[in-house]
């Protein structure tokens, strides 16, 4: 058999057409459904953005108004569900106890059988206003403490802040938590987007397609690099050590968290908002130390002449200080990731269904041939 080009991890192969996402990897572009990142990060709101991805087309008044009310509507848990959180959340992680929910909705939802692409959109929504709830409830529920209903009158992320810390949010961090994201709700075929599709593709269920992509999660590749980002920066200690840091870490060939990316050979679109965010969150608190070892960091990969090789700083690299002075523990950053991933999942599965071939690649056969059997009793 003649071998067939091998792309390990299937970099650079197309596997399907979408409409969701455009990414240049080279230039820096990032578009939802057509409309750059940065425009919508400085002029949207996440149920904007959510809105755009699952219809297609930016809301209008009315529009937006009627989506936020159904997300605000949608965000309680089934009591039962509830019940059973409490018994697992001290015995599990979040991400665990996320994907666990994930799978459970399926119970509660009264119209399963109907795989429209009505149906799947409500459902879709359903997902996206109750991740919220879930990461809320789970954390509270793991620290011994009340977990707190969501409250209508808030926005999605405002409300989400509300029901983890038991008190309304001031604007800026609502905003900032908000915009947070907005910049992680879609990223075109990435492990966990890929992963779900893969499941639809089968014709398997909404729920079990979201609860695949929330599965891929749990692996320190992808959504993780937030907590080693600020395990990093407790390892540094000074912005004053951020130098010789990148320096001893690049002399021993080690991997610096939060910098290199596998689509981007130049800035990742999403870094200049999201450092903006580090720093009006770190203002706020009142504790940049985290802002500025992360600048001096930048300075220092340039310096060490990283750039030249498409090596930039990526949307991860501050994430983990925005988190951290929005007051959200470590333990919940990589269900943060799926708080804003989920629109982009949700459209992405409803686009699968929309035009479906099973996705099954092939291997290139690497193991021994014409082997005989030997029967057991004299092996």
């Amino acid at each position: 058999m003649t071998r067939k080009a091998v792309y390990k991890g299937l970099e650079d192969v197309v596997a399907s057409e979408s409409s969701i996402c455009f990414i240049d990897g080279r230039r820096g572009v990032l578009l939802y459904r057509g409309y750059d990142i940065r425009d919508l990060a400085e002029h949207s709101t996440y149920e904007e953005v959510a809105y755009l991805l699952l219809y297609g087309k930016l809301p209008n008044r009315a529009e937006l108004n009627s989506f936020s009310a159904e997300l605000a509507n949608c965000r309680e848990l089934p009591q039962r569900l509830v019940v059973i959180m409490e018994n697992f959340c001290r015995r599990l992680l979040p991400i665990d106890a996320l994907r666990s929910c994930a799978s459970l909705l399926k119970c509660y939802d009264p119209v399963e059988a109907d795989r429209s692409v009505e149906a799947n959109i409500t459902r879709g929504i359903d997902l996206i206003a109750k991740f919220p709830t879930i990461v809320a409830y789970y954390y509270r529920i793991n620290q011994g403490r009340r977990a707190i209903r969501p409250d209508k009158r808030l926005g999605h992320a405002e409300n989400f802040l509300y029901m983890l810390h038991g008190k309304r949010p001031g604007r800026l961090d609502a905003r900032i938590a908000d915009l947070d994201m907005v910049l992680h709700a879609e990223h075109e075929f990435n492990a966990s987007t890929f992963a779900a599709r893969v499941t639809a593709s089968t014709l398997s269920d909404m729920y079990a397609a979201i609860t695949t992509a929330v599965g891929t999660l749990e692996g320190p590749l992808h959504g993780g690099a937030a907590s080693a980002v600020v395990r990093m920066l407790e390892e540094i200690g000074d912005e004053n050590n951020v130098e010789k840091y990148v320096k001893d870490t690049l002399a021993k060939h080690g991997r610096i968290m939060g910098v290199g990316h596998r689509i981007y050979k130049t800035l990742d679109p999403r870094v200049v908002k999201i450092r903006e965010l580090a720093r009006q969150a770190g203002e706020r608190r009142g504790d940049l130390r985290y802002y500025k070892m992360l600048v001096r960091l930048e300075e220092s990969i340039r310096k060490a002449g990283l750039n030249k090789h498409g090596i930039y700083p990526n949307v991860d690299l501050y994430t983990g200080a925005v988190y951290r002075n929005l007051g959200i523990p470590e333990i919940l950053f990589d269900p943060m990731f799926a708080l804003g991933r989920i629109a982009g999942w949700v459209a992405h599965v409803v686009e699968q269904y929309g035009d479906n071939r099973l996705i099954r690649p092939v291997s290139y056969y690497t193991g021994k041939k014409g082997l005989k059997y030997v029967p057991i009793g004299k092996r």
